[in-house]
């Protein structure tokens, strides 16, 4: 598991507004402690209203089928053994907005 991969993650439930169930996730750092920092997608178009949100298009490399919202004010950290499948690579262009949105709302 590296950064810049996309993985299919089963994210658990929470009582709140957290992104839950299988879904894709960017993985942001290496595996530490058996976790990653990643960042959940949806295919809620919705979503976009959220200043911190990016939309990718599908492609063989990133391999989603849908187009996607990575929602990265839901920055968080997973337990490796909720990877599933890696599914494909986040194009450079996507991953430096990806990385600019994070800095601009963490205020680094």
């Amino acid at each position: 598991m590296n950064p810049k991969e996309i993985w299919q993650t089963s994210l658990p439930y929470y009582d709140g507004h957290e992104q839950t169930g299988v879904r894709p996730v960017l993985i942001l750092s290496a595996v530490e402690a058996d976790t990653v920092i990643v960042i959940p997608f949806t295919s809620n178009k919705n979503a976009l209203k959220y200043l911190s949100t990016l939309k990718i298009n599908p492609s063989f490399e990133n391999g989603l089928d849908k187009e996607s919202i990575a929602l990265i004010f839901q920055i968080r950290v997973i337990d490796v053994k909720r990877c599933i499948q890696k599914i494909g690579i986040i194009e450079e262009e996507y991953y430096n907005d990806v990385l600019l949105m994070l800095k601009k709302k963490i205020d680094l």
